[in-house]
């Protein structure tokens, strides 16, 4: 795979990942992953990211994925939806499948991809708009909404997102007056109104306090019914907290080039990775030895 179909956003791309509604009933009847990840592997020009990822994450679960820093988290994180595409050094190799289609066939639509897999990054990043016009973006994108049905997608999502009465009065002020917890649940609202699939989050809560942390931390934990998360995370107390699997990464240094490149080490139900992991590297991290 690689990231050369990116610019590819025909119509025509669109029928193949629209057979996911199909197969994912089937999923959740047979207990299928979401994503089945196979083998893979990230390089940027002649740098190896990350290598051999194996896993499959589950349907309305919370994973994290944690390690230390330049361990791969993200690099595999925006695998899932495709963002490594914007990068242009970047080559996929391996299998990505959501609800059993690859992600990196040739005819699937990247735009829709990350329509059904959306994503929260590590800063708040609110539009200079209106608190409206932030959630209504996406759906205004897509088109086809008529306004009152609009008003109430852009409700429902902010009550999602457990903001709706913190900002009901005040939809026409600008984004950019919310505190940085609210601005980040303004961006999960932005997310939910597009109706995703799954959710990905890297390091949501790092630039926020502990309360506004806890507020995020208690609104996955609210979601995860009708969404399957995926959050990247360097607190492993918030890793114990939310999640009901872990993933753990660490590097393995090129003792010829001094480069590092990431691998995942076990992954696991996140009760066994804190109490009893498989590998000695992954208590090394989790009890503090190294990381």
């Amino acid at each position: 795979m690689s990231n050369e179909t990116a610019g590819n956003l025909s119509v025509t791309a669109v029928p193949l990942i629209s057979e996911v509604k199909e197969r994912q009933m089937a999923n959740e009847m047979s207990e299928s992953p979401v994503f089945a990840v196979k083998d893979l592997s990230v390089k940027y020009g002649e740098f190896r990211a990350v290598r051999d990822v194996t896993l499959d994450i589950g349907e309305h679960q919370i994973t994290a994925f944690i390690g230390p820093s330049g361990c791969g988290k993200t690099t595999v994180l925006r695998c899932l939806n495709r963002m490594n595409d914007f990068i242009d050094s970047a080559k996929v190799e391996g299998l990505v499948e959501y609800h059993g289609v690859d992600l990196y066939n040739s005819e699937v639509n990247p735009n829709e991809v990350r329509r059904r897999i959306g994503m929260v990054f590590q800063k708040p990043n609110p539009f200079p708009k209106s608190i409206f016009d932030n959630v209504a973006y996406g759906p205004r994108l897509v088109g086809g909404i008529s306004k009152s049905d609009l008003n109430d997608l852009v409700e429902q999502s902010l009550r999602r997102a457990a903001l709706w009465d913190e900002v009901k009065d005040r939809l026409k002020a600008s984004a950019l007056g919310l505190s940085g917890g609210q601005q980040q649940r303004l961006c999960i609202a932005r997310c939910i109104a597009v109706q995703p699939d799954v959710i990905l989050m890297d390091e949501p809560c790092s630039a926020l306090d502990p309360i506004a942390t806890a507020r995020i931390e208690d609104l996955m934990q609210e979601i995860k019914k009708d969404y399957t998360i995926i959050i990247v995370t360097h607190n492993m107390q918030q890793a114990a907290r939310v999640s009901d699997r872990t993933a753990f990464f660490t590097t393995e240094v090129n003792t010829e080039s001094d480069r590092r490149t990431g691998v995942m080490v076990e992954f696991d139900l996140t009760q066994k990775i804190f109490s009893v992991p498989s590998d000695e590297r992954t208590e090394s991290y989790v009890t503090g030895r190294f990381g």
